[in-house]
């Protein structure tokens, strides 16, 4: 076997990023780490979804304040539709990427075993500077300014969990 169709067989990195309703947090988060993924050429290596804990916006686009702070910041969020996390695709996970305790909680107690629940983070646990604030605030009751706050804090946590993925990824 050649090293490129060896190359070929590897199965890309797969994360999924879950918040409350998938309309706000996570599709920002899936659209940045997606962006990075294809800019570095690296996009074949990682597969990059996002889900949420419940099920009330499944089928819906993104919230048009989360496409608009993502279209300020020259993202593309309008192809997105909400869905919910369903606890089989640990099996298929690498990594399930949360925003805030409760989510964590959640998440990790449908995870059937120690292992998948290991898979669990928190999104800000990425940045060493963001990590003691813990949670990226849910904007979906508060204005376009904090949809923008919210976004630059996943950007920043997403770049670093990128920089960390990116060497891996690369030498697969």
């Amino acid at each position: 076997m050649s090293a490129e169709s060896a190359r070929d067989d590897v199965q890309p990195f797969r994360i999924s990023f879950v918040c409350t309703g998938n309309i706000c947090r996570s599709p920002m988060a899936e659209v940045v780490l997606r962006t990075l993924a294809e800019r570095s050429g690296l996009s074949e290596r990682m597969s990059v979804e996002s889900a949420a804990t419940g099920d009330w916006h499944v089928g819906e686009q993104a919230d048009r304040r989360t496409i608009a702070a993502l279209t300020r910041r020259g993202y593309d969020g309008r192809h997105h539709r909400a869905r919910q996390f369903d606890a089989s695709e640990f099996g298929t996970l690498d990594l399930v990427v949360v925003f805030d305790r409760s989510q964590e909680r959640i998440v990790r107690s449908w995870a059937p075993d120690e292992t998948s629940r290991g898979k669990v983070q928190m999104m800000l646990s990425f940045d060493s500077e963001l990590a003691p604030l813990g949670d990226v605030p849910d904007p979906y009751y508060s204005d376009e300014s904090m949809f923008d706050h919210v976004l630059e804090l996943i950007e920043r946590s997403g770049n670093a969990l990128f920089r960390q993925l990116a060497p891996a990824l690369r030498a697969s």
